[in-house]
């Protein structure tokens, strides 16, 4: 299995609204696929692949989607971010970003910045969403750092982190979601 087959997946065989649904039949897939080389590239193993765009940017999607999709509600899920959020600033600074056509390979570069639970690094990456992708996905930043402001964390990864959560944060979760 090589980066492109990452990438085919991705952005070819899936489409857009299985991105961002949860679905144990999607997350049972992305696992079976491609579960070992997620764990490689946590270990450290797939770096040499962080030296070109495509690579990268099939790298970024395991450290920062798959893990979330192989270990979803566990903490384990999140386990990628830093690296994927290193890889995302090396591709800006090498210009791949910038240099990418697709907008949803943009949008995929820019994602572990989103996934921050640094309001900085989120506040400093309004622009680079507003340049580099699409109006919705700048709406998901600008809640994202609205929670980071609030909250100095998103609640709804307190379950999954095994962390408690406060009154307020609860009272935010319960008008996130409401009952049926």
């Amino acid at each position: 299995m090589n980066a492109d087959s990452i990438l085919t997946f991705w952005f070819v065989e899936c489409r857009p609204w299985q991105w961002f649904r949860r679905s144990d039949h999607f997350d049972a897939l992305v696992r079976q696929r491609f579960g070992d080389l997620v764990i490689r590239a946590l270990a450290g193993e797939l770096e040499h692949w962080s030296t070109e765009p495509g690579s990268s940017l099939a790298l970024v999607l395991l450290l920062d989607q798959f893990s979330r999709q192989l270990w979803r509600d566990q903490p384990r899920a999140f386990s990628g971010d830093p690296q994927a959020l290193r890889l995302s600033r090396q591709g800006l600074q090498r210009g791949w970003i910038a240099a990418e056509p697709e907008q949803p390979r943009r949008q995929f570069w820019l994602m572990p910045h989103l996934h921050s639970e640094d309001a900085t690094v989120v506040r400093q990456a309004i622009p680079l969403l507003e340049r580099h992708v699409d109006a919705a996905t700048v709406a998901v930043a600008r809640r994202n750092l609205a929670q980071l402001e609030q909250f100095g964390r998103y609640p709804r990864r307190n379950q999954a982190l095994g962390r408690i959560s406060n009154p307020a944060e609860n009272a935010y979760l319960r008008a996130e979601r409401p009952s049926r």
